[in-house]
């Protein structure tokens, strides 16, 4: 039978400090292991993951090797690997709480008309976080989500984000065929080097392709470590640009002004 759930990892030269607890916080979940699959995509890591050796013999995971650089490859590929009906991405910075992938099945239960969700986002800072940060603090992912909400309206208040984005498989199907018909869809997301973004909200969008919606939920809470060099004006300042440099290209692919 397949897993109910297929958690997806994708990663590049990951800190291993932040990445064992992102492991820890997967092997702690409360949904039995038999339910749901771990997927590892190491996105071009130099030296590659498994030559590490820090987590043998981790869930019986698969681990895959995907050499084209950036986000949406490693998207991509990792989809086409997996096997559940519903997709979880956590990053290599994510500490999952012991309850979320059974509340991701809850709220995939409960509200059948979305096809892709995220929760609430709380940060722990390497070091204390810049009062000139002030409402930037998106900037970081961190997102408090006091209600639970959803929209088939491209809502940003409504709008998930990567972070533990929870995605329906035909959802996330539709979105690897987007891929394909849009190769400049490669140049959204994190590349190496480079902040570019809106491949969660690329990946998020083929949901209203389908007819379904989006949405946040406060039962679903992870932690996000944040290292200290993204606390700085540089990173700030790079943020704010190849953001917008992305926002302008996802607007183009999705025929939007």
């Amino acid at each position: 039978m397949n897993p109910e759930i297929s958690v997806i990892l994708c990663t590049h030269n990951p800190r291993e400090d932040y990445l064992r607890r992102t492991l820890d916080g997967l092997d702690g979940q409360t949904l039995d292991k038999n339910r749901w699959e771990f997927l590892l995509v190491d996105n071009a890591s130099d030296p590659p993951l498994p030559a590490l050796k820090v987590w043998p013999g981790f869930l019986g995971w698969h681990s895959i090797q995907e050499d084209g650089p950036g986000q949406i490859h490693a998207r991509v590929r990792g989809i086409k690997e997996s096997s559940g009906d519903l997709l979880v991405f956590v990053d290599q910075d994510n500490v999952l709480a012991p309850d979320y992938l059974e509340q991701a099945l809850v709220v995939s239960r409960e509200w059948p008309f979305i096809g892709a969700w995220s929760g609430d986002i709380k940060p722990e800072y390497e070091s204390p976080l810049p009062e000139w940060v002030k409402d930037q603090v998106w900037r970081l992912t961190v997102m408090e989500v006091g209600d639970d909400s959803w929209s088939n309206l491209r809502d940003s208040t409504t709008m998930p984000v990567g972070s533990g984005l929870c995605i329906r498989r035909e959802v996330a199907l539709k979105f690897v065929q987007w891929c394909q018909e849009h190769p400049q869809s490669r140049l959204l997301g994190r590349q190496p080097g480079h902040l570019y973004g809106y491949d969660d909200t690329a990946l998020a969008s083929c949901s209203f392709d389908l007819g379904l919606g989006v949405g946040r939920s406060k039962r679903l809470r992870l932690t996000h470590l944040i290292e200290s060099s993204r606390l700085t004006q540089e990173y700030f300042d790079r943020h704010a640009k190849e953001s917008e440099e992305s926002l302008k290209l996802f607007k183009e692919l999705r025929g939007m002004k």
